[in-house]
């Protein structure tokens, strides 16, 4: 967006104070390049505008030549002008935001300002570099230096830290001395400071004054772009006083390095120093081969060697690689400043330093191996030891308790599954105490073994061998001895197991049977008729009938468990109570027993007060059939007679009406006997009763079947009165909608009142609709059908013409035509409408020949009903020469008729 030139003298009505100080100091910046080439400007925003100064002030500023200009005065030729210097501004990196050659070409102050800054900036300042800093921040850095060691001067920004003038006098102070005496100057008269540094760089340094004293002092903020560009022309006048600077710099950084090989010297030899005299030290430690007598003692030593290893030498070596890396930058750095090589004290070179570091590691390598061969020869005794006492204490801990469970006699209380299972464990005891023979063995030999190797602890390994033989011996005598008592009671407890297990086999099956007794006594039946409860009382009676052969078996199985208890209080046997071939116990069985004869009464009760029930719904079944049976076929001859009605061409459409009407009011007074089956069926569901044998009719059939039957009457008479809206509209007579009737019952070939696509087509063509010239024949449109289903095809057919004529006749597209669409289609077709240009022109006429019409003349017109709709709906006429509030009824006649307002 491009910013439209504003008068000058309207600056300061806009706000923009800050453009006058740009103006003055931007005009004496482009003067003091511009009058090397003999000329100057009066105005910055005027004088800029052709072109031909801006460019002869970048040739200046940067040595080269620009294109030649353009010496027309035409707007163009500015345009030119200005464009080229804006290319060559571009050509040296700088990017132009917003700024065109028609802003600068109009005199947009603002414009013109930006872009002699942007000038500045890349001429000026860009290229002032001081210490890898550049530009603005260079610009900064090189004030800072240079007003340092004066007082009261902080430079930390170019606006409030140039408003008292002391930073612009030290400036020129630090350079040209002999100009200004700085020790005279107050820092409380801002204004003597600043006019006396205008005035001795315009008069001595060639630097013409850009600012104003009074407006630097009085704003609080001094614009930051005019005082940057002010202090650039004092860094290009002083550029060659940079030059001793420069040398000031280099003897420093010679000096420098110089400071720094010798501390680098100095550092290498007190590394060596160091790093020599922990070698000598060391090397006696690493030498000592006094061996100790305990792995302990042994394992310390080499934990303090590891400790060596881990903390000690790493940091000398690191000290070491630091020398070696120390003297390889000392010598390269003497090298590049031209120095002489470093040649360290005798003793301490590199060399010397690697070969007694050489012979530190060989004595720590001999040192190390020994260590090891010591630490392998107290291992092999230690290892023997531990795997002596590891041996024991697996072995001990294995015969911990033995002896105890040997000596229980837990058989004396225990069942025969009980007793057979401490024999099996007990053979398991002796397997695992032959397995453990060899363990003992290896005891025994490594005992030996630490004997003939004189172990320091020899005594306390002999106690526990022999401890471990010992207690052997007498497991094995307490084995034998458990095995005898075992196979005694086993052979007693073998004769009552036998018992047990004949219990088990009579009592289960037994069992069963009441559980399943108990079950069908309880069993909740559903039934739904007589028949089925009378055989569920059947079923019943045949199972008490099994009850006394019951009772038979229930006494001979008790008679077992008698005889159990008594051969148990004959020997004295302890019985556990539990049979271990089954969980059933005598008492179990007698209670299930009575729980049966208990239930046997209330079942029979059950069964009686349900035949009872199944009675009283045999008595509603009946009576729902014997009305659903009257129902369902009324309903049917019904709805048979409505569609012999409403295919019957004989009698008026009025009369047709009539006949309809006495039916649907005979079907509504029929509806107190639905509202009668609605009551039983509802008595029906309350007693869960979902079927019917007496009747095929439903109460779903039944609603179905009314609601079909009230759905087919109302439609039936809409289609009349439609039928008859059609002929009192289109102006058809009776005959021809009999006519149209005919035609359609007969091309209905399923006499449910709709044709198939074939059969409409077909319908057409035999009433002499053209489907191929798209227009009908009025004169033919007659009954071609005859009784026989003979008729003739004289019209082709026209596939596109059809499918047109079925997206009206069937625009939801349900694949049929119905009787309604059809008289819709043939009345439209054979009966003459209004059309959008008939209505168009009967309003011309109420118009007077005119293209509107007004209020007046609508309300004159047309009944008042009529003219308030088309006013409210007509728009405005927005043609030429209608009075005020005129309609536009062209619009609104195309609009009544779906068409597009041409």
């Amino acid at each position: 967006m491009l910013i439209k030139a504003a008068p000058r003298n309207s600056l300061i009505q806009r706000g923009w104070v800050k453009f006058g100080r740009h103006i003055s100091t931007f005009t004496a910046w482009c003067n003091s390049h511009l009058r090397k080439a003999g000329t100057q400007i009066e105005n910055i925003e005027e004088d800029f505008r052709n072109g031909l100064k801006l460019m002869l002030l970048l040739e200046v500023i940067s040595g080269e030549r620009l294109p030649k200009p353009d010496k027309g005065k035409m707007r163009f030729h500015k345009i030119a002008n200005v464009n080229k210097a804006l290319d060559f501004i571009c050509s040296k990196g700088v990017k132009l935001v917003s700024i065109g050659a028609e802003e600068i070409v109009d005199g947009n102050v603002k414009m013109t300002l930006g872009m002699i800054w942007t000038i500045i900036l890349r001429f000026a300042i860009q290229d002032i570099s001081v210490e890898e800093t550049s530009a603005k921040e260079g610009l900064l850095l090189w004030c800072q230096r240079k007003t340092a060691p004066y007082r009261n001067v902080n430079v930390q920004n170019f606006h409030i830290s140039w408003k008292d003038g002391l930073a612009l006098c030290a400036l020129i102070h630090r350079h040209r001395p002999d100009l200004i005496d700085y020790s005279k100057l107050r820092k409380d008269d801002p204004m003597g400071n600043l006019n006396t540094a205008f005035e001795v760089a315009e008069k001595y340094l060639d630097i013409p004054k850009m600012l104003d004293a009074e407006d630097i002092v009085n704003t609080p903020k001094p614009d930051e772009k005019a005082i940057m560009t002010y202090v650039s022309c004092f860094y290009h006048a002083f550029a060659g006083a940079e030059q001793a600077e420069t040398a000031a710099n280099r003897i420093c950084k010679v000096l420098a390095v110089n400071q720094e090989n010798e501390k680098l010297m100095e550092e290498y030899e007190k590394l060596a120093s160091e790093l020599l005299e922990w070698i000598r030290r060391t090397i006696p430690w690493l030498e000592n081969r006094v061996a100790e007598q305990t792995m302990r003692a042994m394992q310390q030593k080499l934990e303090d060697f590891r400790d060596y290893r881990r903390v000690h030498k790493p940091p000398k070596v690191q000290e070491k690689c630091q020398l070696e890396i120390n003297f390889n930058t000392l010598q390269t750095k003497l090298r590049l400043s031209n120095r002489p090589a470093f040649m360290p004290s005798e003793g301490k070179m590199v060399s010397d330093i690697a070969n007694a570091w050489k012979g530190l590691e060989q004595v720590e390598k001999g040192y190390e191996e020994w260590l090891l061969t010591e630490i392998r020869r107290l291992e092999r005794l230690d290892h023997l030891a531990e795997k002596f006492k590891q041996k024991c204490s697996l072995h001990e801990s294995w015969t911990s308790g033995k002896v105890e469970l040997l000596s229980m006699k837990d058989y004396e209380s225990a069942s025969l599954m009980e007793i057979r299972a401490l024999m099996r464990k007990h053979e398991a005891f002796e397997s695992d105490l032959a397995a453990h023979q060899d363990r003992v063995e290896q005891i025994a030999a490594i005992a030996q073994e630490l004997n003939e190797l004189d172990y320091h602890d020899a005594v306390t390994i002999n106690a526990r061998c022999q401890g471990i033989c010992d207690q052997w011996d007498n497991l094995g005598t307490l084995t034998q001895k458990r095995r005898d008592s075992l196979e005694r009671v086993e052979k007693l407890w073998e004769t009552i197991d036998q018992l047990y297990l004949e219990f088990a086999k009579r009592a289960a099956p037994f069992n069963n049977w009441m559980d399943g007794a108990t079950e069908d006594l309880q069993d909740m039946f559903i039934v739904h008729s007589i028949e089925e409860i009378q055989s569920l009382i059947t079923a019943h009676d045949q199972f008490k009938a099994t009850l006394p052969e019951a009772d038979k078996e229930r006494i001979a199985t008790m008679g077992i468990q008698n005889e159990i208890v008594k051969i148990a209080q004959t020997y004295g046997i302890k019985l556990s109570g539990i049979n271990p071939y089954t969980v059933l116990s005598p008492q179990d069985i007698t209670n299930k027993w009575d729980s049966v004869k208990h239930l046997v009464p209330l079942r029979d009760q059950m069964l009686q007060e349900e035949v009872a029930r199944q009675q009283s719904n045999e008595r509603l079944r009946r009576q729902f059939a014997a009305q659903a049976n009257i129902i369902g076929p009324w309903i049917q001859t019904k709805m048979e007679e409505i569609s012999h009605v409403s295919v019957d061409i004989a009698g008026s459409l009025e009369e047709q009406m009539s006949n309809l009407k006495q039916y649907e009011q005979n079907i509504i007074n029929y509806k107190c006997n639905i509202d009668k089956l609605e009551g039983d069926h509802q008595l029906s569901q309350e007693s869960l009763i979902f079927d019917n044998k007496h009747t095929n009719y439903t109460m779903e059939h039944v609603r179905v079947g009314w609601e079909q039957l009230l759905t087919t009457i109302a439609r039936t008479i809409n289609e009349v009165e439609n039928q008859i809206l059609t002929r009192d509209a289109k102006g058809i007579s009776q005959e021809q909608l009999n006519e149209f009737r005919a035609s359609f019952n007969h091309f209905d070939r399923k006499r449910n009142g709709m044709m198939d696509p074939d059969d409409f087509r077909a319908c057409l063509i035999s009433m002499g609709y053209d489907l191929v010239s798209r227009t009908v024949d009025k004169s033919r449109i007659i009954i071609c059908c005859t009784l026989n289903n003979n008729f003739s095809l004289s019209v082709p057919q026209g596939e596109v013409e059809f499918a047109r004529i079925m997206t009206l006749v069937d625009s939801n597209n349900t694949g049929v035509v119905t009787f309604q669409a059809f008289i819709d289609f043939m009345t439209r077709e054979t009966a003459e409408t209004d059309t959008a240009d008939q209505v168009m022109a009967s309003f011309k006429i109420l118009a007077s020949d005119k293209t509107y019409i007004t209020v007046e003349e609508l309300r004159r017109e047309l009944p008042p009903e009529q003219a308030d709709y088309c006013i409210s709906r007509m728009t405005s006429y927005i043609g030429s020469g209608a009075p005020p509030g005129a309609l536009d009824y062209i619009s609104f006649s195309s609009a009544l008729y779906g068409e597009s307002d041409l």
